[in-house]
């Protein structure tokens, strides 16, 4: 068992920083506070001018997905090895069966190939079909398997999205088994003739998705998921957040009371839809992913969705595609496979976006990259915070370290990269996955299969707690007389 002390640093957790030491015992952190002596033959790391982060979790990725006609570039041993050179130690992926597979089949598929992470990971389930077995294979998953969130795809017509009967369905066994609803909400059928009408104009290339997917339709099916929600007293996650129209929706529910979680991507933050009309195609449908990149005013209230709590998550929708596999959709933008990458610079760009603007402070930063995450999906306080008991998912950060972006150097296996030449000042300098050393300044340590799945049990049935806490009587049949 090794011992690692990290000496001297800034400890930076989601709700306080403070000058602290913290030792590593194998896997767990056993101890945080100044003046820890070295034990016998424990490694010491200085870590003064820099500070201690809990790992970051990404709740949002698509390693080796089959999607559109192809399969995602990066597998589940290169993807979590290039997150944790960006910091980040644990994912969330989706299982997503396909219509009329068992749920319980996909998932089996998918902790097949999850074998090789390096990182420890999960499983959001996605719900693309319904009938008796779905609802009972949700119920085994959320006892058996350690699933506690089931994803509902609004979108894409004639493949994986979900109706309302589905919807409600879904809903309704997700708050019975106390796990929660997560969302991608765009409106499948408004996208569908948006994107007949564009094509028939004559707008075949990258810059008809955007136009194909107008903040609208996000807008729309956000309000839909969370009314449904509302209405059956289940609580409900929104995706990849990205634009105006759908954080009014979070906002309002939130304000009235109503379990509403949403996640912003790093790349909605920073990126605007501009880079649907280079000219050079290539370029240009390297950033196709759904939804879409956004007008610069959706960026700004973004940013303060962020700030006010009203996005509580970053994540990246890590899919690659590489630029050979963008070309299936050269002659018509629907057939575009939708993805970017990013696993690798999230927390680089939210730290030198957010934190060395004045957006984000520094325990921000971690509730938006890791704290939050590891409470909303029910793996705090082993994940998400430095602090005796917790595993060993440490990140020492160099405020000072300084990194330009590119596909060339970066560690994702994709050939394309949405930050070209983007300059970060904020990097992590050395990450241990649960007490194990995967990066050290600049070396790439990851080893395959060391990542282990992540648990997440189910919370108590919400909306019975509801019901505790306002003191809701069952609703009775009024008795009437008799017609006459």
């Amino acid at each position: 068992m090794t011992t690692t002390l990290i000496k001297g640093g800034t400890v930076v957790n989601a709700d306080f920083e403070s000058q602290a030491d913290v030792l590593i015992e194998g896997e767990t952190i056993v101890a945080v506070g100044p003046n820890i002596d070295a034990p016998a033959g424990a490694e010491v790391v200085d870590a003064s001018g820099s500070y201690v982060l809990p790992g970051g979790i990404d709740p949002h990725t698509h390693m080796q997905l089959p999607f559109m006609g192809t399969v995602a570039s990066e597998d589940f041993y290169t993807g979590t090895a290039a997150a944790m050179a960006g910091g980040t130690t644990t994912i969330i992926d989706f299982v997503i069966p396909s219509p009329q597979q068992s749920i319980l089949e996909a998932y089996d598929t998918w902790r097949g190939w999850a074998e090789k992470s390096a990182s420890d990971y999960s499983f959001h389930v996605a719900i693309t079909w319904w009938d008796e077995s779905v609802r009972e294979e949700m119920g085994v998953l959320a006892r058996e398997r350690g699933v506690n969130s089931f994803k509902h795809f609004m979108a894409y017509k004639n493949a994986i999205m979900c109706d309302d009967e589905v919807l409600v369905n879904s809903f309704s066994r997700a708050r019975e088994l106390g796990a929660l609803a997560t969302v991608h909400a765009e409106n499948g059928e408004l996208v569908y003739r948006l994107q007949q009408e564009i094509f028939d104009k004559g707008i075949t290339g990258p810059e008809g998705h955007p136009l194909s997917r107008p903040p609208e339709v996000e807008g729309e099916a956000a309000n839909r998921a969370i009314r449904i929600a509302e209405v059956l007293g289940t609580p409900v996650y929104l995706v990849h957040t990205s634009c105006i129209d759908a954080l009014e929706a979070v906002t309002r529910a939130r304000l009235e009371g109503q379990r509403v979680f949403a996640e912003v991507l790093s790349q909605h933050l920073v990126i605007s839809d501009k880079v649907y009309r280079n000219e050079d195609w290539d370029q240009a449908a390297g950033y196709v992913m759904s939804p879409p990149f956004r007008p610069h005013q959706h960026q700004n209230a973004l940013w303060r969705g962020l700030q006010s709590g009203m996005l509580q998550t970053t994540a990246t929708d890590h899919c690659c595609f590489c630029v050979d596999q963008k070309r299936m959709g050269l002659d018509d933008f629907r057939k575009i496979p939708n993805g970017t990458s990013g696993v690798e610079d999230r927390m680089g760009v939210l730290w030198t976006h957010g934190v060395n603007t004045g957006r984000l402070s520094r325990t921000e930063f971690v509730a938006a990259t890791s704290a939050n995450a590891a409470k909303i999906f029910n793996m705090y306080p082993k994940k998400g915070c430095i602090a005796p008991g917790a595993d060993a998912d440490v990140v020492l950060w160099d405020p000072s370290g300084t990194r330009t972006i590119s596909k060339d150097t970066h560690h994702q296996r994709i050939d394309f990269n949405i930050y070209e030449g983007m300059e970060l000042e904020g990097v992590p300098a050395m990450t241990w996955m649960r007490g194990k050393l995967t990066w050290n300044r600049g070396e790439l340590m990851a080893e395959k299969g060391h990542g282990k799945y992540v648990d997440r049990p189910c919370f108590a049935p919400y909306w019975e707690s509801v019901k505790r806490r306002n003191d809701l009587a069952e609703p009775t049949a009024v008795v009437r007389k008799p017609v006459a």
